[in-house]
């Protein structure tokens, strides 16, 4: 599903026509060719995301539908978060997790009504489709033949709403059924860049005419992987496989604003997903390490795997950097990493290994850059 075929070519997703016609930059991710920029470059596809709105092919996504009136309930036993809760109409983040705690991959639940809409990570759809079926059975079913595309940025509901007026009455995390030039679409306010903005499921044989379509808008530019990446660091938002992994609790990765009260200890439905001992009790007690905001106090970016020391003659690591970058918004380098606990206070200063050298950073609140999501 997520990898190259036998082989070794990468699959295609249903716009590499339109990235090919657009001047796409290709590049292999999670077994798809996708394009990391476009000719404009990543810095100016940034940077139109957070001043109009930007257009991404997310389609290497995962999307599964859980059918019948058990499958919240069945849900629950393998996430922390509140699904029996959720009205229709909405949408959750939440994470799927081990028998450690771990965490084995994020993802979005939505309620339409008579089933269950998830969208999950790439690399990790085959093993979630199998975990899936595993505990629910034939109610998982992949959503055949579907392209996912993100439209991004503070015009992007202007841009959205001249093909689909109703969008207009979404709210953040908000999900709607809804025909879009022509096509039937599901549609969350909602995205990865810390803008207001939209995912829309599309059929895989209507999305290049939607793309087109919304690329056609005035306030539209198309974005890759790279600005995709750069606006999800300066939002703060963790990345799978680099911010969080199996080896990582929701606690830990300080996603716990996501486990609401209902299955905390004491709740109506306390517990009963995997790995529930150690996140109930790291919720109680505290982790004994977090994932932290970091800004260097030079212009030097610091990047993955970086070593982090209490001390600028330490010999010993206390920590490392899980995602670094130049954060175009701010006209600075931000990371994010983890640090024990004692050392999560913001203003905290300590350093980072990056060339030889131990390089100054200070522990600071996330997100880097204000969000704007639509909640009225």
């Amino acid at each position: 599903m997520s990898a190259p075929d036998e082989a070794g070519t990468l699959l295609q997703t249903p716009l590499a026509g339109l990235h090919a016609e657009l001047g796409g930059k290709m590049v292999g991710f999670a077994g798809y060719a996708l394009p990391v920029q476009y000719p404009a470059g990543v810095l100016k596809e940034h940077l139109h995301c957070r001043a109009s709105a930007a257009l991404f092919d997310v389609s290497h996504m995962g999307q599964i539908v859980l059918e019948g009136a058990e499958a919240a309930e069945a849900l629950e036993s393998l996430v922390p978060v509140d699904v029996l809760g959720l009205k229709p109409g909405r949408q959750r983040y939440a994470m799927f997790t081990n028998a450690d705690g771990g965490i084995l991959d994020d993802l979005m639940v939505a309620n339409l009504g008579e089933r269950l809409f998830l969208v999950v990570n790439a690399a990790c759809k085959a093993a979630d489709f199998a975990h899936l079926q595993a505990h629910l059975g034939q109610a998982a079913q992949w959503l055949p033949d579907r392209a996912l595309i993100a439209l991004q940025g503070p015009k992007a509901g202007a841009a959205l709403a001249r093909h689909a007026p109703g969008v207009t009455a979404l709210r953040f995390m908000d999900v709607a059924e809804m025909t879009i030039a022509g096509a039937d679409c599901i549609v969350s306010r909602s995205g990865y860049t810390g803008e207001d903005g939209f995912e829309i499921s599309v059929p895989a044989g209507a999305a290049e005419a939607l793309a087109r379509a919304l690329i056609g808008e005035p306030e539209v530019e198309p974005a890759g992987l790279g600005a995709r990446d750069s606006l999800r660091l300066e939002a703060g938002l963790c990345l799978y496989g680099s911010d969080i992994d199996t080896t990582t609790s929701p606690v830990e990765a300080n996603l716990a604003w996501a486990i609401q009260k209902v299955r905390r200890r004491g709740g109506a439905r306390e517990g009963g997903f995997p790995g529930a001992e150690r996140i109930l009790r790291e919720l109680e007690t505290g982790p004994a390490r977090l994932r932290v905001g970091l800004k260097p106090e030079g212009r030097a970016p610091v990047r993955a795997h970086a070593p982090l020391f209490d001390r600028e003659d330490a010999a010993e690591a206390v920590g490392a950097v899980t995602s670094g970058g130049f954060a175009p918004s701010l006209g600075a380098p931000v990371a994010m990493g983890y640090l024990p606990a004692a050392m999560a206070e913001n203003d905290t200063r300590i350093f980072a290994e990056l060339r030889g050298r131990r390089v100054p950073m200070r522990v600071c609140p996330m997100p880097f850059h204000p969000t704007s999501y639509k909640r009225n």
